[in-house]
């Protein structure tokens, strides 16, 4: 049975499903962050095993690692042999309105390869790329092979205590007990290492290694180019018993500093691009903070600007002063505080086991969603653990990332990357004119400038453009004010604008394309003759309707052209009784995501969708979809569009379908495939359907918790109903 809303113990909730390790597994690191930068690491505590916590290589490329240290700031260009400008890749599709350039690609994507690419697509897609700020890991420096092996680690202990946002590990090297534990500053890009154990004073050292940057898919640091970079180490003016050093760091165009403090330390620059620290005296504690600092030269933006440009003053920072303890307090003190904010969810059914793992993957994705998601630019689907698509960031899927965060009433971790679009309103716009619409058309597949990447895909998909409205209107039903409105109503308007002149009228209605490549990217070969996605069709008319009241709420006029084409937007295909995925042939290919169940789930009610359809249509979906092509956030749509329906147990088996993709790691990651071991879009949608299924949504049931089983016992408090 359902209970009402209760007081949660949150610090149980929290902890008995935190993260605990006794083996090494390769697919499971954990990582500690703040939402602007994120450290990943093994069961040493430190980064001493990369090799075995692989990312598979794609293309003739080097395989990674999971084992990254990025930040929202740390980008790296390579410099190009010559100017690659996109109007190289400019091609001419035909349109309802006559002739339209799109940013396309000489070469294609076969089974997620470039194939016959041309040299200036590769760059533009490729840079600028995120970076890999450097590697942090336990060294042996007397050996012949100084590096750790899985053979040197014995009895290994880890734990993540996701209530205090620090590790703990244990293990036994060459005989001798070592205890690491590992934070991440709440307000800083810094981390705190305090290590103890009498290896150390038997040649036991940690080593700070820097590479360059890397045009790899899923790569983003590349060891083999040396002579690329430079790494400069230089001790400073320290504070009090504390040494400071500072590793200036230039990679071409842009450069940052990392500060190592503590007291005791000894540094000294062993390689080209490698610092070894030591502890002095034959101590057997290390305590070490480590500050990674934007410079703001070039790609490497200034701290949380989410822009490229800001001033700054390239000096050390008085912060990193501290030692690797102050920052374990510092996170210890700060993490509790987001455990207690926002909403929470608690699960039981004692003959269900579905709902202890389901409020085990909702506990470790808010986490993983809180470092990784909540910076001030729009994550890439790997967020800032490793290289996906070289680290740029898709539009397309922030709603995922994103959306559930003012679901679960913390709107604060939603607005610095919502705030990004402002950024980049102007080649928006510029997009938009050049292809004759009003308003912006927001790209797909960027780095922090917000310029469009080559793609036969990309530049056609049009479901990113109603995205900001949602985001927008989600965080204003959380904290209702002017100050919102005002603050991003030129995003909404601007959105809306675009919407309304894409959509053509005819004698049915307005209709969407061609040119488009819907959600389900599967028609991306009939890009040239695609039209009127389900989806997409939904999306629009919702979308508009909620710009338009963004102006009634603002005291403005409405504008009668959002509401002809909302109004009028026309019905998607019906055949054989359930919803086609567009309206020309094939109509419906039954693999990749099935987005037509977005259309009543993701999009709320609207006027063009018949749910006793749609019902039909999930039906359809679950009887015969090919599971093996879907993704991770295919999983919460068919449960968001089962809630809606009223059908709880279905909503249930959605979100956790035993299939390859919706597989929930120890650690939490959504694993997709060997190279693309994590995926937080399918994290986010995972919290943005628990939560539309505990605090249900606008015109729903009144029984509480109506998205899951009548048998079950929810409590849950703090969330906000969906629209």
């Amino acid at each position: 049975m359902h209970s009402q809303q209760t007081k949660i113990d949150r610090e149980a909730l929290v902890r008995r499903h935190n993260v605990e390790h006794g083996i090494l597994d390769p697919r499971s690191p954990v990582s500690l962050g703040n939402g602007e930068f994120c450290f990943t690491f093994d069961l040493t505590g430190l980064q001493s095993l990369p090799a075995e916590y692989p990312v598979a290589a794609r293309d003739e490329l080097p395989p990674g690692t999971l084992l990254g240290t990025q930040s929202q700031w740390g980008w790296h260009s390579i410099p190009p042999e010559q100017d690659y400008p996109l109007s190289d890749s400019t091609v001419l599709y035909d349109s309802p309105r006559g002739p339209v350039p799109y940013v396309d690609m000489v070469g294609g994507i076969v089974d997620d390869r470039e194939t016959g690419t041309a040299k200036g697509e590769i760059w533009l897609r490729a840079n600028p790329h995120r970076l890999d700020l450097g590697r942090i890991a336990f060294t042996l420096p007397e050996r012949d092979n100084p590096g750790l092996a899985p053979e040197d680690i014995e009895d290994p202990n880890q734990v993540l205590d996701l209530w205090t946002g620090t590790a703990t590990s244990s293990f036994t090297l060459l005989g001798r007990a070592v205890r690491v534990t590992t934070a991440c500053h709440p307000d800083r890009d810094e981390l705190g290492f305090r290590i103890e154990s009498a290896a150390l004073q038997h040649g036991l050292a940690v080593s700070l290694s820097f590479p360059y940057g890397s045009e790899a898919w899923h790569n983003g640091a590349d060891w083999t180019r040396p002579a690329a970079h430079s790494t400069r180490l230089e001790e400073v003016r320290a504070s009090g018993s504390n040494r400071k050093w500072v590793i200036h760091r230039d990679l071409d165009a842009s450069g940052y500093q990392v500060v190592v403090t503590g007291s005791g330390l000894e540094l000294e620059q062993a390689s080209p691009h490698g610092i070894t620290v030591r502890p002095a005296d034959g101590q057997d504690v290390l305590d070490l903070s480590v500050y990674f600092v934007s410079t703001g030269k070039g790609d490497c933006l200034p701290r949380g600007t989410g822009g490229i440009g800001g001033a700054c003053t390239g000096t050390v920072p008085d912060a990193g002063t501290t030692s690797g303890s102050a920052v374990v307090e510092a996170s210890r003190a700060s993490w509790p505080y987001f455990w207690k904010s926002g909403g929470a969810v608690e699960l039981s059914a004692p003959d269900d086991p579905r709902a202890a793992e389901l409020e085990r993957r909702t506990v470790l994705s808010q986490y993983l969603t809180a470092i990784n998601c909540s910076g001030s630019l729009p994550p890439q689907e790997t967020g800032l653990v490793c290289n996906s698509w070289r680290g740029r960031f898709h539009l397309e899927m922030h709603w995922w990332h994103a959306a559930h965060f003012a679901a679960w009433n913390r709107p604060q971790l939603l607005l610095p990357a919502l705030r990004w679009y402002a950024s980049v309103l102007e080649s928006a716009r510029q997009t938009a004119k050049a292809q004759g619409f009003d308003g912006v058309r927001w790209p797909k597949q960027v780095g922090p400038d917000g310029r469009e990447s080559p793609s036969p895909i990309g530049t056609f998909l049009i479901w990113q453009q109603p995205h900001p409205i949602h985001l927008a209107e989600l965080a204003y039903r959380t904290e209702p004010s002017r100050e919102l409105l005002e603050e991003f109503a030129e995003i909404v308007f601007e959105t809306a604008e675009f919407m309304a002149s894409f959509a053509f009228p005819t004698a049915h209605g307005f209709e969407l394309g061609p040119p488009l490549v819907p959600a389900q990217e599967s028609y991306e070969s009939i890009r040239g003759t695609a039209s009127n996605p389900t989806f997409e069709l939904a999306y629009w008319q919702w979308a508009l309707r909620v710009a338009g009241t963004w102006r009634k709420r603002l005291g403005l006029p409405p504008r009668e052209e959002w509401r002809a084409v909302a109004d009028g937007m026309v019905r998607p295909l019906v055949r054989d009784g359930i919803y086609a995925a567009i309206d020309v042939e094939p109509f419906t290919i039954r693999a990749d995501h099935p987005s037509m169940l977005c259309a009543l789930g993701v999009v709320p009610q609207t006027d063009i969708i018949d749910p006793e359809i749609m019902r039909a249509t999930l039906a359809g979906v679950l009887a015969d979809w090919d599971w093996d092509s879907t993704w991770g956030w295919d999983y919460p749509v068919m449960a968001m569009t089962a809630a809606r329906l009223e059908d709880p147990e279905t909503a249930v088996n959605a979100l956790l379908l035993g299939v390859a993709k919706n597989v929930a790691l120890l650690n939490g990651h959504n694993r997709q495939t060997d190279s693309l071991p994590l995926y937080l879009p399918g994290n986010g949608g995972l919290l943005s359907a628990v939560a539309l299924m505990a605090a249900g949504w606008d015109g729903g049931p009144e029984r509480h918790a109506p998205g899951f089983p009548a048998d079950w016992t929810v409590a849950w408090e703090g969330l906000v109903p969906a629209p």
